[in-house]
């Protein structure tokens, strides 16, 4: 690269952080090894599940957008201008792309190597912190106030960040706004809001927006004597209007507001001021979403100092849940924000307990399983839970497992005051078989993948859905390694792990009828959770480990990731995807209605048509079940 071109470079970058904590020598130097790249409008730099590139990127001009897969299709999590950083995954995580980037219109990028750039993240602590807390946390650009140079996170689903939750959480606004056309009287605007007690009314020709007048604009233009209360409405109306999608959420709809210096935002059908009005987003509408912000809820949870505050909070997100169904806000928002919330209550107990206890001996990690570790726990279920220690000399192996059992019992026995069962199979951490050395837990992991059905009967596939809540992440790499190791040439793991898929009752016979329970408390219900849910969490975590899908848990996202990684099966994935997100949402509205797990629907309660939708996304199984035999082949444990 000439060195004018170098200069150049260097120039743009050191305006924006976290460039700008370097010398100009240094940045000359990055300036040199900078690759340059032209994308054309939609092109495409890297998607979600792509191998890491060697390099991260900088907006030089132009616009890229970065979305995430949710509600069955991409939504856009945010946007790039010149000078943002993105792609930082490599910096910082080993598993594959979790973000789509593709340029919004014609745009130049800036590929910086992360071989080239290391050195001088390793010698200047600000730019290692600036790189740090923005992947960590989402923030944008924590250090310049002035919002150039936004980094923007590559790490979606990940603890702590709330703003990013925010791009998620969908927002209730007024969906019958009040329409006037260009040549209505002032006054009589302003009666029509009256009688409607609205702040605001949408100004438009064919039912497009062209404008907007708001209270604001009378009090600023008609009460001061500016204007007569005869003018025509366009006279006093604030034009263009700033307009937003009909999914828009919480975050964009406040940055935009920022923004733009605006109390109101039009929704319309595409977005833009070329289609039909649909609503509109005041001030008001974002404060209300802002006293239900998940982010809110968890500052509450670290400040909580015993259990009870801890169920007030819980309390509030099952009420949040309940509100967010009902605004058939999607189910992986909610999944999303309330793993997030709960994630937080179980690292703050955790935190309860080390401060009752003293500091642990050990380094150690505590990782949530079952629906939790999958981020699907809505209802009130039971805890699924491990810990592992890190390897300690002989002599202080009793000393140190005894205080984390010790630890692990406050920690659950918390938990259980906050509301949620301990584990009636034992699956805690609080049990002395689920707390244990690395080394202890690299045998375990061993002996149920090597010699499944024989020296483990007690394999338990919930095992492997977990979630580091709390400790080392270089824990969870080695339990990581290990099992991508273990899954190589290992037919006979994947055998015993397809038929134990494969084991649950048929959930309708051959009638067409549900195969209800015969017995006990819940005879003549419909057991949705083990003939019908599960069935699709075993074999989404099935596919999702024959194929190495790093750091997707959920059943959803899993099936989604499923049909990208395996696109010739990609309809029976993406059906699968569709029936666990139906089936759920009959089991959690069962749970809330009933203050219970939801396992249990007693089926003549529903209408004729929720009868049927359910037995349509009971369809999707038994082509599943088919797909899971011929892959694997299944012999022995059939």
């Amino acid at each position: 690269m000439s060195n004018s071109v170098a200069e150049n470079i260097a120039n743009f970058l050191k305006e924006y952080s976290p460039f700008s904590y370097l010398s100009h020598e240094e940045l000359i130097q990055v300036a040199t090894s900078i690759g340059v790249i032209n994308l054309d409008k939609h092109k495409i730099l890297f998607q979600i599940n792509d191998k890491l590139h060697d390099s991260f990127y900088v907006v030089a001009s132009g616009v890229i957008n970065l979305s995430v897969i949710a509600d069955a299709e991409e939504t856009l999590l945010n946007k790039c201008y010149a000078g943002d950083v993105f792609g930082l995954r490599p910096f910082f995580a080993k598993n594959n792309y979790m973000m789509t980037a593709k340029a919004r219109e014609d745009s130049i990028v800036y590929a910086i190597p992360i071989a080239v750039f290391k050195p001088f993240v390793a010698q200047n602590p600000q730019v290692l912190d600036f790189l740090l807390e923005s992947f960590a946390t989402n923030t944008r650009n924590p250090f310049d106030k002035e919002n150039r140079g936004k980094l923007i996170t590559d790490n979606v689903y990940t603890e702590g960040q709330q703003n990013e939750i925010q791009y998620f959480q969908s927002l209730a606004y007024n969906k019958t706004p009040l329409k006037v056309s260009v040549s209505a009287i002032a006054k009589d605007t302003a009666q029509l809001m009256t009688e409607n007690l609205t702040d605001s009314v949408v100004v438009t020709e064919q039912n497009h927006p062209i404008g907007i007048v708001t209270d604001t604009d009378f009090r600023s233009k008609i009460a001061n004597g500016r204007f007569p209360l005869i003018s025509t409405i366009d006279k006093i109306m604030s034009s263009p209007v700033i307009t937003v999608p009909e999914n828009v959420s919480v975050a964009e709809a406040q940055l935009l507001m920022l923004k733009n210096n605006v109390s109101h935002l039009c929704v319309t059908v595409d977005g833009s001021d070329k289609s039909e009005v649909k609503g509109v987003i005041s001030e008001h509408d974002l404060i209300v979403a802002q006293a239900n912000n998940p982010g809110v809820l968890i500052k509450e949870i670290k400040r909580s100092l015993s259990p009870k505050e801890l169920k007030l909070v819980r309390e509030k997100l099952t009420d949040l849940i309940q509100s967010s169904i009902a605004k058939n806000i999607p189910l992986p928002h909610i999944y999303n924000i309330s793993g997030e919330i709960i994630t937080a209550i179980i690292k703050r107990s955790i935190e309860l307990s080390i401060l009752d206890l003293g500091s642990p001996p050990a380094r150690f990690a505590w990782f949530s399983i079952g629906s939790q570790g999958r981020k699907e726990q809505f209802l009130l279920t039971d805890q699924d839970s491990f810990l592992v220690f890190e390897d300690v000399a002989e002599e202080k192996y009793r000393d140190v497992k005894d205080y984390f059992l010790k630890l692990a019992k406050r920690t659950t026995t918390i938990l259980e005051k906050v509301g949620y069962d301990f584990c009636p199979n034992g699956h805690m951490a609080s049990n002395m078989l689920w707390c244990k050395s690395m080394s202890d837990w690299i045998k375990q992991y061993n002996n149920w993948m090597k010699t499944p059905g024989e020296k483990s009967n007690d394999i338990s596939s919930i095992f492997f859905d977990y979630e580091l809540v709390f400790g080392e992440g270089k824990i969870e790499d080695t339990l990581d390694d290990l099992i991508l190791k273990n899954t190589k040439n290992n037919a006979l793991f994947f055998d015993y792990l397809g038929n134990d898929a494969l084991r649950k009752n048929a959930p309708i016979n051959f009638f067409r009828k549900f195969n209800l329970e015969e017995e006990g408390d819940h005879k003549g219900k419909f057991d949705i959770k083990n003939k019908a849910i599960m069935p699709l969490v075993d074999g989404a975590r099935l596919f999702a480990i024959s194929l190495n899908l790093k750091g997707i848990n959920n059943t959803y996202l899993r099936f989604k990731q499923l049909a990208i990684a395996d696109p010739k099966f990609s309809e029976i994935y993406l059906n699968c995807a569709d029936a666990f997100l139906i089936l759920s949402k009959f089991r959690t509205l069962e749970g809330l209605k009933n203050d219970s797990t939801g396992d249990y629907i007693n089926v003549e309660e529903l209408s004729k048509v929720d009868k049927e939708k359910m037995k349509n996304a009971l369809g999707p199984m038994k082509e599943l079940e088919e797909l899971i035999k011929d892959k694997f082949q299944l012999t022995q444990f059939s």
